[in-house]
Order: C-alpha cells, then sequence, then structure tokens
C-alpha cells in the first residue's frame, strides 16, 4: 500500500490488489503508491481531525473502518506545527479521495501545487479505475521538519507502518494485504511550498520501503 510516485515514475502499479497502500513510489521495486478508501462504510466525524487555523480548509472525513493515525505530529514551533498540520490534511485528503471514488477531490487541489496534482490524480485512479479501496489501520508516525531560510519551503519526512493496512474490492469485497514478505515500512520525504494563503501545499513527495521501522 504505498502512495504515489511524483517524481519519478511508478514501476510498482500492478494489475493485482497488492497493497497499493504507501505514499509516492520511487523507481525500484521496494517503492509503492498509496492512499486509503472504503466504500462500504459512511465517513465518521471522529475520524477527522482539528482544521488548522488560517484560510478556511476543506473538511477532511475517513470512514471508521480505515483508520489513519498520526503519532507525535507536534512541535513547539508554530511554524513547524502548520507544516505538520497542512502534511497531516494533505495525506488524509488524498485517502479521502480514494475512499469517496473522487480523482478530481477538491481537497486533494486545495493541499497539492498545480505541478503535482496530476499525478496525485493518477495515484488516486491506481485504486479507483481497479475498483479497489483501502481498509485497516495506517499510522504514520516520526515526522521531521527542515524549514528553508527564506521561510516560504520546508522539507517534511515521516513513516508508516502498513502491517494492517489491506486493500478491499469494491463490487467483490475481496480484501488483500502486502504480499508476504514486503516490509511494511515506508519513509516518505515530501517539499512543501508555502502559497499565498499560507497554506503549506505538498510540490513533491517519494516514498521508500524499508528505510524506516519503530
Amino acid at each position: 500500500m504505498a502512495r504515489r510516485a511524483l517524481t519519478t515514475t511508478a514501476a510498482t502499479l500492478t494489475a493485482t490488489a497488492a497493497l497499493l497502500l504507501t505514499a509516492c513510489g520511487g523507481g525500484d521495486s521496494q517503492s509503492d503508491d498509496i492512499k486509503g478508501a472504503d466504500s462500504g462504510s459512511s465517513p465518521s466525524a471522529s475520524a477527522s481531525t482539528s482544521t488548522p487555523s488560517g484560510p478556511k480548509r476543506p473538511e477532511i472525513t475517513l470512514p471508521s473502518s480505515f483508520q489513519l493515525t498520526f503519532e507525535n505530529w507536534t512541535s513547539s514551533d508554530p511554524v513547524e506545527q502548520a507544516v505538520l498540520n497542512d502534511g497531516k490534511e494533505e495525506l488524509r485528503a488524498g485517502y479521502a479521495a480514494v475512499i469517496a471514488n473522487d480523482p478530481d477531490s477538491e481537497a486533494v487541489a486545495f493541499y497539492d501545487t498545480e505541478g503535482v496534482r496530476g499525478q496525485t490524480k493518477q495515484w488516486i485512479k491506481s485504486y479507483t479505475d481497479k475498483g479497489y479501496t483501502v481498509i485497516g489501520k495506517l499510522p504514520a508516525f516520526n515526522p521531521k521538519v527542515i524549514l528553508a531560510k527564506n521561510g516560504e519551503g520546508a522539507a517534511l519526512t515521516y513513516c508508516t507502518d502498513e502491517t494492517e493496512a489491506k486493500t478491499r474490492h469494491r463490487k467483490t469485497g475481496k480484501v488483500e494485504g502486502n504480499p508476504a514478505g514486503t516490509n511494511p515500512y515506508v519513509l516518505y520525504s515530501l517539499s512543501l511550498t508555502k502559497n499565498e494563503q499560507g497554506v503549506w501545499q505538498n510540490s513533491s513527495v517519494r516514498g521508500e520501503r524499508g528505510k524506516c521501522s519503530r
């Protein structure tokens, strides 16, 4: 289950449901593309998180069948916290789009720069075109932020654990996890740019499987 590869062409989009769940895959076989979904459950208000202050942000909800959690996504620095908040919402927006079968999600467009929206859409469609959604649990942990000196850019890295994340076919109900022997940990590296409204938008993202652990 890996997220989309925005900097290189994803080489691991196969016809099987093998967990597309990770963030941006690179060009090697250890990188995957992902974001979660579920067609059989209604959105749960409890699954949403508090919305960062500033410009009006889209409301994003996820079903209880897909538990995307964030461990220790806090910082005493207000600018770093703003980056963490928007980075979190960008990830949630992508999974919500898969869940809603909505490759043209306005929430995704809100948190992505124009340059990466097309590839994000391709990543979402890698699920929706094949009739898949995602279920289970996907914790995101160990976030780290590096701010650019000019205050307009930032780098964000974090890890995900796909151990309990799975795909489910919307029509048949068939559930699958990652193939046996797949490392469940994926390291994501994002570049973010602050737009005129003060939103930290994703401008690139790359996932590397097996590059982090608990």
